[in-house]
């Protein structure tokens, strides 16, 4: 009798680990402790932006769940939000994830039941931290003298050297995890890219690769299959350019480090002349911004020389208008060589350069320079 008991029990036991298996759900609970927020929001991230799937409030204890039905096979990104901030987390099908934290979330919450949320809270953990000192860095420099300038200019290259290397370090020994896609993508304040336009193409390929062994299912291999094509077409476009029609340019950035105008060939690219000095850019300026965001994703670059001798003056305008595009300055003012070479006689001034190299416009802005972009880059 005890022995039949015994493989009842085995079998019932037996069935709900199948059924556990085979369960098309994901549960995500835990508790938010420390902080006076009441509501907990669930979002998936869908390649048309992101969808609310669930709000609940907390418990007095600090206890929320969701559940969220028929998920997908393979990790699909989601988004818990509590007091205005995001914790991504990776799920799929059949897990039973507890998320929480005790006062501030990014810096201190804790993930288990899910691989790839997991390696998700280390990456996020190092990287975010590097971005908070670089920001840091970013408000002393405007602040300081030259010498304290120079100073936080090592400090600045010393520190962004160490997130790029983790960055790239997490990558290549998570290639085969979706974690690797997401750590892929991360941009430090005013790049890009990963490495450079030459060197990213083989960072991208190596997770692809790895995630088509795994996943071959992933919807995340789609995007990576299309940025690398796009990568490989720029490539091609810019081996056949034997000449370029259009003065290059180098200057230094508000880093010290020269960058090139030839450094963004292969994309539509606005030279845009202007001086914080003046003060009359800041509306053109706002306005470019939302240009640039509209179409920075289809390949346009903005290359902006300052014609200014203040380094504070110009360095603090960046930063207060949170430029997102390539800024130089080499402080000679209007008495500056690189205004010489495109004959700039009057502040602002910008020209536009297609793929192919060629100048195609002057002076264009506002709508005519959107409508134009949507010609170029459609």
């Amino acid at each position: 009798m005890r022995s039949a008991i015994f493989v009842v029990v085995c079998a019932i036991s037996a069935a709900v680990v199948m059924v556990g298996c085979h369960s098309t759900r994901v549960e995500v609970s835990g508790k938010f402790l420390g902080l006076n927020a009441r509501n907990v929001y669930l979002e998936k991230i869908l390649p048309s932006g992101l969808q609310t799937l669930d709000t609940v409030m907390l418990a007095e204890d600090g206890f929320y769940r969701f559940v969220v039905e028929d998920a997908d096979a393979t990790p699909s990104m989601y988004h818990v939000v509590y007091n205005n901030v995001r914790i991504p987390l990776l799920l799929s099908r059949g897990e039973r994830v507890e998320l929480g934290s005790l006062g501030s979330v990014m810096e201190n919450y804790t993930v288990s039941g899910s691989e790839e949320s997991e390696l998700l809270r280390k990456f996020n953990r190092d990287y975010i931290a590097g971005k908070q000192e670089l920001q840091s860095i970013m408000q002393q420099y405007a602040r300081a003298d030259e010498d304290e300038q120079r100073e936080l200019n090592l400090l600045y290259n010393h520190t962004r050297n160490t997130v790029k290397r983790n960055q790239i370090s997490f990558i290549i020994e998570h290639k085969s995890n979706v974690a690797a896609v997401y750590a892929l993508y991360q941009r430090l304040p005013a790049e890009n890219y990963l490495v450079g336009p030459d060197s990213d193409l083989i960072y991208y390929r190596t997770v692809a690769d790895a995630l088509s062994e795994v996943y071959p299912a992933s919807p995340y291999l789609v995007r990576l299959n299309n940025d690398i094509a796009r990568m490989e077409a720029r490539a091609s476009l810019i081996s056949s350019i034997e000449t370029r029609t259009y003065p290059d340019l180098e200057a230094p950035d508000m880093y010290g480090n020269r960058v090139s105008l030839s450094s963004l060939e292969g994309n539509v690219v606005l030279v845009d002349f202007w001086s914080a000095e003046l003060g009359n850019s800041n509306a053109l300026n706002a306005d470019l911004k939302e240009i640039y965001d509209k179409y920075e994703e289809r390949g346009f670059r903005v290359y902006q020389v300052a014609a200014d001798v203040s380094k504070a003056v110009w360095i603090r305008a960046v930063q207060e208008q949170r430029l997102p595009w390539v800024s130089v300055c080499d402080f000679r003012g209007e008495r500056s060589p690189l205004l010489g070479l495109y004959n700039v006689r009057k502040l602002p001034s910008n020209f536009l350069i297609d793929r192919k190299g060629n100048i195609i416009a002057k002076d264009i802005y506002s709508t005519a320079l959107d409508k134009r972009l949507a010609e170029l880059l459609d």
